[in-house]
């Protein structure tokens, strides 16, 4: 939970213009084309099928806390965020002053440890953390002036010591290949429009890059912080 308080500097910040808090279209996209993906993974998870062959999901111990793959465990959480995929998106969009191109740049991130990893599934109990952690390392890659860790932490409801850990994570399982040509960044627009198709034809992502400020938002709770390696005394106040 992120608890009312905190630094001055975040109560001095204004609020979002309306203009500035709308939400891009690429949220929007990505939203439909992610919750599809999860909703299909997590039946899987389920049935206990991965890829049309019968395998036990087990953390060990005989439990279903785990998807097949050992690759995303530092990204699962003990149960899935109340919050959900568009409300999150929306959150790190508003708060963290990125450009709409770094959700493009953090879903091929996605997307390669998809491929690189196909035992590891993204799912309700992970794509949280896998979200605020990309969107994060693509800021970084992508904008001249970008939030530290401590703040997207905040932002994304987990402790900025578990953040840390889950940005060499990401760059550990990516062989720290983050850059992203003109042309395959392109190809994921153009993809994930495609994915759209059938619900929205008309929308198209913002190919520029367009920067916001925002104030954070110290009373809500999206409860991401629930972990099997952290305890709520870890969680920023």
């Amino acid at each position: 939970m992120l608890e009312e308080g905190g630094s001055d500097e975040f109560h001095r910040r204004p609020e979002p213009s309306a203009a500035d808090a709308a939400t891009p279209r690429v949220l929007t996209i990505l939203s439909y084309v992610l919750e599809k993906l999860v909703a299909r993974n997590d039946q899987l998870l389920v049935l206990g099928r991965h890829g049309g062959h019968d395998r036990l999901m087990s953390n060990g111990e005989g439990s279903p806390g785990r998807v097949l793959g050992k690759n995303f465990n530092a990204f699962h959480g003990v149960r899935a965020p109340s919050i959900s995929i568009p409300k999150y998106l929306e959150r790190l969009y508003k708060y963290t002053n990125c450009s709409p191109s770094c959700f493009v740049v953090g879903y091929v991130y996605i997307d390669r440890l998809g491929h690189k990893y196909p035992d590891s599934l993204l799912v309700s109990l992970n794509v949280h953390r896998l979200l605020v952690t990309s969107v994060m390392v693509a800021s970084k890659m992508l904008d001249d002036a970008h939030y530290d860790n401590a703040f997207y932490a905040r932002v994304g409801g987990v402790s900025n010591a578990e953040l840390n850990k889950l940005e060499l994570e990401l760059l550990f399982l990516l062989d720290f290949g983050v850059n992203v040509s003109a042309r395959v960044f392109e190809s994921y627009c153009q993809y994930l429009e495609k994915e759209m198709l059938s619900h929205e034809p008309t929308l198209k992502i913002e190919r520029p890059a367009i920067n916001r400020s925002a104030s954070v938002d110290d009373i809500t709770e999206i409860s991401v912080e629930d972990t099997l390696t952290s305890s709520p005394s870890q969680m920023l106040d």
